[in-house]
């Protein structure tokens, strides 16, 4: 222990007797200063590295990358939900798309795997079903599961309404090329004169994908996302956009036109006109087979009494899927940076005329049809509206309209039949575009 201590003591005086001395003097005034400077820098580099931390946290988030754009559309999206809860407007389509418009528009780092125009992503893979056209005949198959086409059948002529009601889609085609859009593209735009979603996405996405070449070696624009929402919007306007037309072009002695009873159809009936219908619709626009042919399979599950099993799922759990699954992407796929253009704009407001021209072509025809028709054979010329196959509201709008000038004047089944042959003939009417543009 005594030996400890005098090797401890002598070491202690060795460290105090040198100073003194003078040695190592300017040595220990240099590893002050070293010791000094190491602190500094080691203190500015944690500064350094936690501010630049923070940097480049703040880089990375959405306030950073943000642009007015999103904030327009983060705005319309909030818009599409105000309007399906508040006022009831489609809100199955415009809740899942306005959702969807602000999922597509926060901003992020290009190159994460992020956004749905990024491949890999998640939303890119749930896009695919729309830029291949999948969707489209799903949603189509339950439309016909759930769809009774009694009263087509038991008044086959109610289906030139529905016909007419196509002269807003080519009357938009002819705008969107005079507005200098590319035949393909113009294809696209005019379905949505059809006020069919599901047709719109399905033709734009083989006319206007981003994809096909034009003759001159040019690619044809992405005008997806701006042709649904154009048409999800103006089907979900209906009841704000055809009364106006139909007391503009209707007398109100025309609206209290009463129409006789529909006769009753037998079950036999409806089980031919899916398998009669698909035949004969097909012959005429093959290339609407993938629209045309799910419509009326659905509709053979419903009517055939066999399986009902199939038709409950398809017009209840996969619409509902398919119905989320398009709207979320659909309404992502309206990116600031791509969906603003003056193209979105233009497509717009030809939406806009073609659905007042495919509502008016409608209402005209059927007035021009009682010129033709005698006594209780006459139609009530409000039903010419429900030829655009915005299925069931304009055939509602029609039936609302009605009974303002008659509440007893009940025309929804009559409504319904022009309202289906809307949706056939608008299907058609895409096959016809794509035959002749592809």
């Amino acid at each position: 222990m005594k030996k400890v201590l005098i090797i401890f003591g002598v070491l202690s005086l060795l460290i105090f007797i040198r100073p003194v001395l003078g040695l190592n003097t300017a040595k220990n005034t240099s590893t002050t200063q070293s010791v000094e400077q190491i602190d500094t820098a080691e203190n500015e580099s944690f500064f350094d590295k936690a501010f630049g931390g923070i940097n480049q946290f703040y880089n990375y988030t959405g306030f950073a990358n943000a642009t007015s754009g999103h904030l327009i559309m983060i705005v319309i999206g909030l818009i599409f939900i105000y309007l399906g809860i508040k006022y009831d407007y489609e809100p199955l389509l415009l809740i899942p798309i306005g959702a969807g418009v602000i999922i597509g528009n926060i901003p992020f780092v290009a190159g994460n795997m992020t956004g749905i125009y990024e491949e890999g992503s998640v939303l890119n893979f749930l896009y695919f079903g729309v830029v291949k056209g999948i969707y489209p005949p799903l949603i189509f198959l339950g439309i016909g599961a759930m769809t009774d086409f009694s009263s087509l059948i038991a008044n086959p002529k109610l289906m030139l309404l529905g016909a007419a009601a196509q002269i807003g889609v080519f009357g938009t085609f002819l705008g969107a090329l005079y507005l200098g859009f590319h035949l393909p593209e113009a294809g696209a735009i005019g379905i949505i004169g059809g006020a069919d979603g599901p047709t719109a996405i399905f033709l734009s996405s083989k006319l206007a994908n981003g994809v096909n070449l034009l003759p001159d070696g040019t690619t044809v624009k992405n005008l997806i996302g701006p042709i649904a929402i154009a048409a999800y919007s103006y089907m979900a306007l209906v009841p704000v956009i055809q009364p106006p037309l139909m007391r503009l072009l209707i007398s109100k002695k025309e609206r209290k036109i009463r129409m006789k009873p529909p006769r009753a159809v037998s079950q036999k009936e409806k089980m031919i006109f899916p398998i009669a219908a698909l035949i004969l619709t097909t012959f005429i626009s093959p290339s609407a087979l993938p629209l045309l042919g799910m419509l009326f399979f659905g509709n053979l599950l419903k009517e055939s009494g066999r399986t009902e099993r199939l038709a409950e799922t398809a017009r209840t759990k996969m619409i509902d899927i398919v119905t989320i699954l398009l709207g979320v992407t659909v309404g992502a796929s309206t990116q600031a940076d791509i969906f603003i253009t003056k193209d979105s704009l233009l497509i717009f407001g030809l939406g806009a005329i073609s659905f007042v021209i495919a509502t008016m072509g409608g209402l005209l025809f059927a007035k021009l049809m009682n010129l033709f028709l005698k006594g209780d054979n006459k139609i009530n010329p409000l039903i010419g509206a429900a030829g655009v196959s915005a299925v069931p509201d304009s055939a509602r709008v029609v039936h609302a309209e009605a009974l303002k000038s008659d509440p007893h004047n009940y025309l929804l089944m009559h409504a319904m039949a022009p309202n289906v042959a809307g949706v056939i003939g608008s299907a058609i009417a895409a096959g016809i575009l794509l035959s002749f543009l592809t």
